[in-house]
């Protein structure tokens, strides 16, 4: 077992290479002084001679980085990401939104889906999919495309030295910038796939949700949710990211300590899933709250999020957070992997991981 995990744990640095949320300091410190590596998700190419010039190799890729076409194939990306991820899920979603909804007759995870087997059979469990699949795939968009943007944008206004000394600081608000943006494009059809979900009668399909949804509340029905949505969502994709990069760190630290070149790809994306999957639990823990009012908000007519809050008390607003934690943990990981894959496919650039730059070093009195 212990080998599998040292094999398991070294190969993460190379997926979390491609990864656009991966901290640049673990990169450094397990980097070391890598010699000719090979690329993490594809063929092993020829060794490159040094990491300052990787980025150069324009020949390799398919667009240059920070250039329209590649935020428009890291959109897509998170298009594929999340969008595929979360209708996968739509099951487990259904049950955990009637739990938060309506506690007493859905008691748990496991009693939640037999009744719903039991009173809309296994159709039942796929409703909400066709709102959940647009919905989160604009949302996936928002998130990574912007996310590519911002994360130049900030390094540009901060400067070299700076962008370097606060990366970690950089990536969080590169990504909580993009999903303010990715809420605002998610908060209409995640209306529409509550009201689906979790009032037996409403509507049976996005067709018959979205103009009843207009004709009674108007515009206000589709967006009356984005303010609680930016609280469950930009703290969870800021723990997302954070708690990855700090999980794959403590894996590289305490249970594999096999360099990473050693390691196939496979367990590459063993590894890869595992710190996401780690990641998402925190994810679904630290947003929950906010979460269970969304359920109850979109349900609702005339609520506020301050009423829902109020009473739903603190106890009510963990209701599902098992059934989230399963969903979340596995969406987290799945993400990963996918968006990885995406870009690998495209030929993406994958800049080098930042090193301090050399006024930086002598500064500290690290050169002459």
């Amino acid at each position: 077992m212990g080998a599998i995990c040292r094999k398991m744990y070294s190969s993460v640095v190379h997926l979390a290479r491609a990864n656009p949320f991966n901290a640049p300091h673990l990169q450094l410190v397990h980097d070391g002084l890598a010699g000719p590596r090979s690329d993490p998700a594809g063929p092993p190419g020829p060794p490159r001679r040094s990491r300052n010039l990787a980025a150069a190799a324009v020949e390799e890729y398919s667009c240059e980085y920070g250039s329209a076409k590649f935020y428009a194939l890291c959109g897509f990306g998170g298009v594929l990401s999340c969008g595929l991820t979360h209708t996968a899920v739509v099951p487990l979603d259904l049950v955990k939104c009637r739990m938060q909804v309506d506690p007493q007759k859905y008691k748990g995870i496991f009693n939640g889906f037999s009744v719903t087997l039991k009173e809309d059979g296994f159709r039942g469990l796929a409703k909400g999919w066709a709102p959940t699949f647009i919905g989160y795939s604009m949302q996936g968009l928002c998130k990574f495309g912007f996310y590519e943007v911002f994360k130049v944008l900030y390094s540009n206004m901060l400067g070299e030295e700076n962008a370097y000394l606060w990366r970690t600081s950089l990536y969080l608000a590169a990504s909580a910038s993009a999903e303010f943006f990715a809420d605002i494009a998610l908060a209409p059809m995640e209306a529409a796939k509550v009201r689906i979900q979790t009032q037996p009668g409403y509507a049976n399909t996005l067709r018959d949700a979205a103009p009843k949804m207009y004709k009674e509340e108007g515009l206000k029905a589709f967006y009356k949710g984005v303010a609680p949505l930016w609280m469950r969502q930009i703290p969870y994709t800021m723990m997302k990211f954070a708690c990855f990069e700090r999980t794959v760190e403590a894996l590289y630290k305490f249970v594999v300590p096999k360099p990473r070149s050693e390691c196939s790809k496979p367990e590459q994306l063993v590894v890869t899933f595992v710190a996401g999957y780690i990641a998402g639990v925190f994810c679904a823990i630290v947003s929950h709250p906010a979460d269970s009012v969304v359920s109850v908000l979109n349900k609702e007519k005339g609520s506020s999020a301050s009423q829902v809050l109020k009473r739903l008390g603190f106890r009510g607003v963990w209701k599902g957070l098992f059934a989230r934690i399963i969903m979340i943990g596995t969406l987290t990981a799945l993400q990963w992997f996918i968006y990885d894959s995406v870009k690998v496919y495209f030929r993406l650039p994958r800049p080098p991981p930042p090193e301090m730059p050399e006024s930086l070093k002598k500064k500290l009195g690290y050169t002459q």
